[in-house]
């Protein structure tokens, strides 16, 4: 049969096997006046007052959205934001990209984020978390390691943050406290969010949001300079919005969280030889660094020593800001990577994507089908595919026997599972 796979903006077109298994979330139609609904829930929040009768008009007020890595529609979220606060002056405004360690965003793609109304006539700040000048100290964490945001963030008078929430294969879901803990953090309290040993632990995984160190460690933080106000919306396979949440940031966070659990989960009643899975598409399969979370969903429903093979578009490379590609020079096999990362002394940024790639190849084969050359995949320890359907035939004759096929045309949208014990 034919099937359709997310890669890059568009779709490609795969043959699989007749009795393969399709694994991807509930279709859930797009809010057709989603604008309204959005409206709806800035003045009936939860467990909130109305946006509108929290801010003073002389207020400094700070809007947090994700970079362009995520594909959080911010050209709908923002001016509707602001269009609410219409009594508090556009000057008054600033706006943080929560890039965490990513690279600043150059002007046309905050237009292509933002509108170009927005980016004219609103201040916007990028997060440099390495630049302490540009950081302020709100506190000390519990996980070992002072705290330290975004000063405009903390200096503001009045704290919104964006975002939206799918499933993340480390801190249960995206959303809510991971738009200011990772997105607008100093370096040092990204790399204890992202050490060995929260990046490690069982419970953080895929839709898990309680007992997680890592979804832990993002309250925590939040709690010492708290947003004032949430927005989070949900989204389809075409990135349209199906649902909007706003409010007290935790609870908001967890009444969005059940809704998208409600529609990802994906029960499996036997895991696969092979496990062919996007990236979701843009944004996300911009580069090789995003398309670990890719692997990590296909992981958790392929056999041991079984194959994965990514569909993701990786235009941008691994991409070149970082220290992802660096990492996988360091050592020879996946193994050798996590004894490196797990030495106490080791520290360096990315880490924590290295560290969950070379976990999921010491379980798995991981083929990858990209823009990327098949240099760039061997030195990242990946098995380069121009040809998916020629590498399953491969597969097939290798073992000698017919292989049982998973597909997820939206990657990392779906949280699959095998009630199994392996």
């Amino acid at each position: 049969m034919k099937t359709q796979v997310l890669y890059g903006k568009s779709e490609i077109e795969i043959n699989v096997p007749d009795d393969s298994t399709i694994i991807e979330p509930q279709n859930i139609d797009a809010i057709q006046d989603y604008e309204s609904a959005i409206k709806n829930v800035l003045r009936n929040p939860t467990n909130s007052k109305p946006l509108k009768e929290m801010v003073n008009s002389n207020d400094i007020v700070s809007i947090v959205i994700s970079d362009i890595t995520r594909p959080t529609p911010n050209h709908i979220l923002v001016p509707l934001l602001i269009e609410e606060l219409n009594h508090v002056p556009r000057e008054n405004f600033v706006i943080i990209n929560g890039t965490g360690t990513h690279r600043d965003q150059t002007r046309d793609e905050l237009i292509q984020m933002l509108g170009e109304d927005i980016v004219n006539s609103v201040k916007i700040v990028h997060n440099h978390c390495s630049e302490k000048e540009s950081l302020a100290k709100v506190g000390h964490s519990q996980y070992g390691c002072d705290v330290y945001l975004n000063k405009a963030y903390v200096e503001s008078d009045f704290k919104i943050v964006t975002g939206f929430i799918e499933p993340h294969f480390f801190a249960g879901f995206s959303g809510g406290p991971k738009g200011i803990m990772p997105g607008i953090a100093g370096l040092e309290t990204i790399q204890t969010f992202h050490n060995a040993k929260m990046i490690g632990d069982p419970r953080s995984t895929w839709g898990n949001l309680e007992d997680n160190p890592v979804q832990d460690m993002a309250r925590e933080v939040n709690r010492m300079c708290k947003p004032d106000f949430l927005l989070n919306v949900a989204l389809n396979k075409s990135k349209e919005i199906t649902a909007a949440f706003a409010g007290e940031i935790l609870d908001t966070h967890k009444e969005g969280c059940a809704y998208v659990k409600d529609h990802a989960m994906f029960k499996c009643d036997q895991r696969f030889d092979i496990v062919i899975a996007s990236n979701s598409g843009y944004p996300l399969d911009q580069n090789l660094y995003q398309t670990v979370k890719g692997m990590s969903a296909a992981s958790k429903v392929v056999k041991k020593d079984g194959h994965i093979i990514m569909v993701s578009e990786c235009a941008d490379g691994f991409p070149d800001h970082g220290k992802f590609a660096e990492i996988f020079k360091m050592a020879d096999t996946p193994q050798g990577i996590l004894e490196l990362i797990h030495n106490p002394n080791f520290k360096e940024v990315d880490q924590w994507q290295v560290q969950k790639q070379a976990s999921i190849q010491t379980f798995a084969n991981v083929h990858v089908y990209s823009e990327l050359t098949d240099q760039q995949l061997k030195d990242s320890m990946l098995i380069p595919t121009s040809n998916i359907e020629h590498t399953i035939q491969e597969l097939e004759h290798r073992y000698g026997r017919k292989l049982t096929i998973g597909v997820m045309p939206q990657g990392p949208l779906t949280i699959p599972y095998v009630e199994d014990k392996e």
